[in-house]
């Protein structure tokens, strides 16, 4: 999967046409009237394979011999088509090539998706189309091509400036690696990069890891996202921890590493409009706030997950997808059935709330009234919250806002949200069950 000079060029070439192409016929076909939340979707893309498994993680991937790119190429673009045209969507309005790590595909693979979507759908020539992108698989002449392919935004999975704590975490890059392509990433995507960091590592103390940030600051870009390592079992890091081979993770700690890093980085004029997630200069993740808004996504790919309506087929109740996991098996299944759809569940009206319920309330904005009724239109969130006195206690907190916007966490509320849906998601389920109306000393706002 390396990508010599002249075929790179090539590549190039063939994704800088393709883009072409659907620029003209974005602009042929004018300024479309707005389409209705149910012909919207983001599309997210999995690219499966890694060149090593990383010490932590647990996602769906693979460490190919060889990659059969073409094959998988062509499952990829009929599996999108195949899922479009399921959804009845007609507006997508992000693409996300997630992995994995999809900088080791070909720019061409990325072309393709890309015009294969745009033929099945409307896709804006200026849709944010992000990808995942590791150090040591993201040369300069790389993200260029992937540049003339259609990505207008980078991902890179920078994850800590000490090499110390990178060969701990499995990664194959070291600080300087990262570095020199985030500098090069900056100056192809001007305003479109986002770095992750993460934080709460076996051994790691909170002055050496803020000065960590305090470097990234002086080098990033206009988004920054902060993750806190989770073990997960099964995993390489996960078995050192069990095994006494490295100390367990503080949880305390790495509190105190979150709260810190998030004030730094508000006093560097970041906006936390999310829980991990802080940009500056409107530079929000478009695809990831169709999440956190509950909106409707495809997922193309070995393990990609899904939330739509699958319209074009005749249903009318969302269902949450997960296409078949491993590559090969996925593949059998797209060249048979056009898809690898391998789990289909509806989702119930109370599931669906809770889920904008949860999801909402990660964002800075919160959840507003119009935003809610969308979704449920006769209860609202005064009759669901208003009467509470748990709700009334987190108000008096200062961790939670119940007003005329709608509700929403306070700066203080996002950090212990997951303290905060413990005592909400019951009072939505106990609405739910009643069914009650507002009364009138209950503020409906």
């Amino acid at each position: 999967m390396a990508l010599p000079g002249a075929r790179a060029r090539g590549w190039a070439a063939a994704a800088a046409r393709a883009a072409q192409r659907r620029r003209r016929v974005d602009g042929g076909r004018g300024s479309p009237r707005p389409e209705p939340a149910s012909a919207r979707a983001a599309l997210y893309v999995h690219w499966p394979y890694c060149e090593k498994r990383c010490s932590y993680c647990n996602f769906n991937k693979y460490l190919p011999g060889r990659v059969e790119e073409a094959a998988v190429r062509r499952c990829l673009e009929t599996e999108a088509r195949t899922l479009l045209r399921f959804s009845g969507v007609r507006r997508v309005e992000s693409v996300f090539f997630g992995g994995g790590t999809p900088s080791l595909a070909s720019p061409h693979t990325v072309a393709a998706v890309l015009e294969a979507v745009a033929q099945a759908t409307y896709l804006p020539a200026d849709s944010e189309v992000t990808l995942e992108a590791n150090p040591t698989s993201a040369a300069g002449s790389r993200l260029a091509a992937f540049g003339a392919a259609g990505v207008n935004r980078l991902s890179i999975g920078l994850q800590s400036l000490d090499d110390t704590e990178l060969r701990l975490l499995g990664r194959t890059h070291s600080a300087s690696d990262a570095l020199r392509t985030l500098a090069e990433a900056r100056r192809l995507f001007p305003g479109r990069v986002s770095v992750d960091l993460m934080l709460g590592l076996p051994a790691q103390q909170v002055r050496p890891w803020l000065e960590q940030l305090r470097e990234l600051l002086r080098r990033c870009d206009d988004h920054v996202s902060l993750y806190q390592l989770s073990l997960e079992r099964g995993t390489a890091l996960f078995a050192q921890v069990q095994q006494g081979a490295l100390p367990a993770l503080d949880p305390e700690l790495a509190a105190d590493m979150y709260q810190e890093g998030r004030a730094m980085l508000r006093d560097a004029g970041f906006r936390q409009y999310e829980v991990s997630n802080f940009a500056r200069n409107g530079a929000l993740s478009t695809h990831n706030w169709t999440y956190w808004q509950c909106g409707q996504y495809l997922g193309v790919g070995p393990g990609a997950h899904g939330r739509f309506v699958p319209q074009g087929a005749g249903g009318h109740t969302r269902e949450a997808r997960i296409q078949t996991l491993e590559p090969d098996a996925w593949m059998k299944e797209v060249m048979q059935f056009g898809h690898g759809t391998r789990k289909r569940t509806p989702l119930g009206e109370l599931e669906l709330l809770e889920e904008v319920l949860a999801m909402g309330l990660r964002t800075d904005v919160g959840i507003t009234h119009q935003h809610w009724q969308q979704f449920e239109p006769q209860l609202t969130l005064g009759a669901v919250f208003g009467a509470s006195e748990e709700v009334k206690e987190l108000q008096e907190q200062g961790l939670l806002l119940l007003d005329h916007r709608g509700l929403r966490c306070s700066w203080e509320g996002l950090a212990v949200l997951d303290s905060l849906l413990l005592t909400l998601l019951p009072r939505l389920q106990e609405a739910w069950h009643r069914r009650v109306s507002p009364v009138p000393d209950v503020p409906a706002f």
